[in-house]
């Protein structure tokens, strides 16, 4: 098993985010690692951006893993959320196109967890 640091931000960097949103969010994406046979280990976001820390068994491509836990997470939310389309009505996307993602090797699990954990305290 191996871990992987996934951050993505809305299309335009557009803050858009409410807790609401971000609850419904954690429960597609964990259902989506599901599907891939990976756990979603921890999730956290602000109002333009989202973390999640993802452990994958080595038969699963991270990139297909991230088309689909953007695409899915897109079209539900905004399904479920139509106050959302407002922000996107050109170009029908949620998120932006890039996204960063991390191998989780060289640091210890309770400290990328600490870091994903504090994302979206005030300073």
């Amino acid at each position: 098993m191996m871990h992987v640091h996934l951050v993505f931000v809305t299309k335009f960097r557009h803050k858009v985010f409410t807790d609401a949103h971000l609850r419904r969010m954690e429960e597609i994406m964990r259902s989506v690692c599901t599907d891939f046979e990976c756990t979603l280990v921890e999730f956290n976001g602000e109002d333009n951006h989202v973390h999640l820390l993802v452990n994958f068994p080595p038969k699963v491509a991270v990139t297909k893993l991230v088309n689909s836990l953007k695409g899915v997470s897109s079209r539900r939310l905004r399904q479920e959320f139509p106050d959302l389309v407002r922000h996107y009505w050109r170009a029908n996307k949620l998120w932006s196109g890039s996204y960063f993602a991390g191998t989780v090797g060289g640091a210890p699990l309770s400290v990328i967890r600490q870091y994903i954990e504090q994302q979206n305290r005030p300073v």
